[in-house]
């Protein structure tokens, strides 16, 4: 060793490096686990941190405040751990609404399969400059907002509106409309709201059957019906199914279109749980209602996902 400014060394150029203490199994064996979870969940902690604190934390407040207890002279809420809340629900008030929610929401569906469908596969059998074309005349209306959209379908369907007035021109109507404010108008603009969101899954589910199917089948004597009943149905199942899903699950909870299209008197699942907590103020029973909704919504998007996966296999 060579010495330098009083007490600092440095080794000499010809001298081996310094040993380094060696770390024990477990310790290698601790520190490899350790890079192994970073390597594959790092990047997932900011996602699952974001979730837990703005879905899951909410969600269980809800749940416990479901179970709780309100005073209705001093709004003082007592965690008295009752499903008195959850009983509520089956009185025929709220029954009626949730009837009527799932109505709505089965008809708007099956209205946005039926109407969506067709347009579906037209789009998929068109050149790709035309499919692109399409697609962006399709998602178009999601560029402005929700709110002006429904506002534009009321005035619409209202008397002495413009479709009143092409009705009276081509002679199919003579009286007023009495669209306005009502159950139909209330299904129609669930309707023109989600219809996007039923053609696009269709399309992806459409665009890649190979169009030599219905040739083959056609050639093989089957009718054009039977072709499509057994061979296009059972392959575009996947995108039936996700198109349901995604236009069913948040129109049984709509609650911005029954308001405006509806005028307060086509009460639905969102309204009712609305007025539980901004107009009665009682919490608990609320949360109770949106807990109830949550758990079919989870329910049937499980038994969707099981028959999703069923037709993929199939396919």
């Amino acid at each position: 060793m060579e010495r330098v400014s009083g007490s600092l060394t440095r080794p000499h150029p010809g001298a081996p490096p310094p040993s380094r203490t060696p770390l024990g199994p477990r310790r290698q064996s601790r520190l490899k686990r350790v890079g192994r979870f970073g390597a594959r969940h790092g990047l997932s902690v900011p996602a699952f941190g974001w979730t837990a604190l703005f879905f899951i934390a909410p969600l269980v407040i809800l749940v416990v405040y479901s179970f709780g207890q309100i005073n209705f002279f001093t709004l003082q809420l007592h965690w008295g751990w009752t499903t008195e809340n959850y009983s509520q629900i089956g009185q025929s008030l709220y029954r009626d609404a949730i009837a009527r929610s799932l109505g709505l929401s089965f008809a708007a569906t099956g209205s946005c399969l039926v109407v969506g469908y067709p347009l579906a596969y037209w789009i998929s059998r068109q050149p790709p400059r035309r499919q692109r074309l399409w697609l962006l005349v399709l998602i178009i209306p999601f560029w402005s907002s929700f709110l002006v959209r429904t506002y534009a379908i009321g005035s619409l369907l209202a008397n002495g509106g413009p479709l009143e007035s092409a009705l009276h021109t081509t002679g199919l109507l003579s009286g007023p409309l009495n669209v306005q404010y009502s159950s139909l108008a209330v299904g129609i603009g669930i309707v023109y709201s989600y219809l996007p969101l039923m053609v696009l899954p269709l399309y992806v589910a459409l665009e890649r059957l190979d169009p030599l199917l219905d040739q083959s089948a056609s050639d093989l004597g089957a009718r054009p019906w039977r072709v499509f009943w057994r061979v296009r149905l059972p392959l575009s199942a996947p995108g039936i199914i996700a198109g349901c899903i995604l236009v069913g699950i948040p129109a049984s909870g709509e609650y911005v279109i029954p308001t405006i299209l509806g005028g307060g008197k086509t009460l639905m699942y969102g309204n009712l749980v609305s007025t539980q907590f901004l107009e009665v103020g009682n919490f608990p029973f609320g949360s109770a209602l949106a807990v109830t909704l949550m758990a079919g919504v989870t329910v049937f998007a499980l038994v969707a996902r099981r028959f999703s996966r069923s037709a993929e296999e199939i396919t």
